[in-house]
């Protein structure tokens, strides 16, 4: 179920596209996410499969990773996740077990989004964990970023 936008989501979005920015600079898909407890920022950090020969090395996992090192803790209470583009299965899953308290996201991927698109993981019964979520964030920056990037490739 979606929630509703609290002020700091549009800058800590901005921080998000930035890092995604750099993704797109060293030739990644570019997404960037940003992982904040209590109005400060934890970990951020963007795509990097690519780079590092790892298919796991998505923006949220290497957030969602430098996370739990800062705090000491694999479980990532109270906090809340900015990713610039819809969490796939595998980082829907990771936000789950890690139980990240709120996401936040930019723009939908209608292939392959696990929050609200492809699945719908956030609301998934068998979970017994739910991620609070808000979409729509930056949308238009995010989604353009996306469409430039692709359609250079093409």
């Amino acid at each position: 179920m979606p929630y509703v936008l609290i002020h700091d989501d549009e800058t800590w979005m901005l921080r998000a596209l930035e890092l995604a920015h750099q993704a797109e600079k060293a030739g990644e898909v570019p997404v960037g996410a940003v992982l904040v407890k209590d109005g400060v920022c934890l970990a951020e950090g963007w795509n990097c499969p690519i780079s590092t020969n790892d298919p796991t090395a998505h923006a949220e996992i290497i957030t969602l990773r430098a996370g739990g090192l800062v705090l000491n803790n694999y479980r990532l209470v109270d906090t809340t996740l900015y990713v610039t583009l819809e969490p796939c299965a595998m980082c829907m899953a990771a936000i789950v077990h890690a139980r990240v308290k709120r996401l936040v996201f930019a723009t939908q991927d209608p292939k392959r989004g696990a929050v609200c698109s492809a699945l719908q993981l956030a609301d998934a019964d068998f979970l017994n964990h739910k991620v609070e979520w808000t979409r729509g964030v930056l949308e238009n920056e995010c989604s353009q970023l996306l469409r430039d990037f692709f359609r250079r490739k093409r």
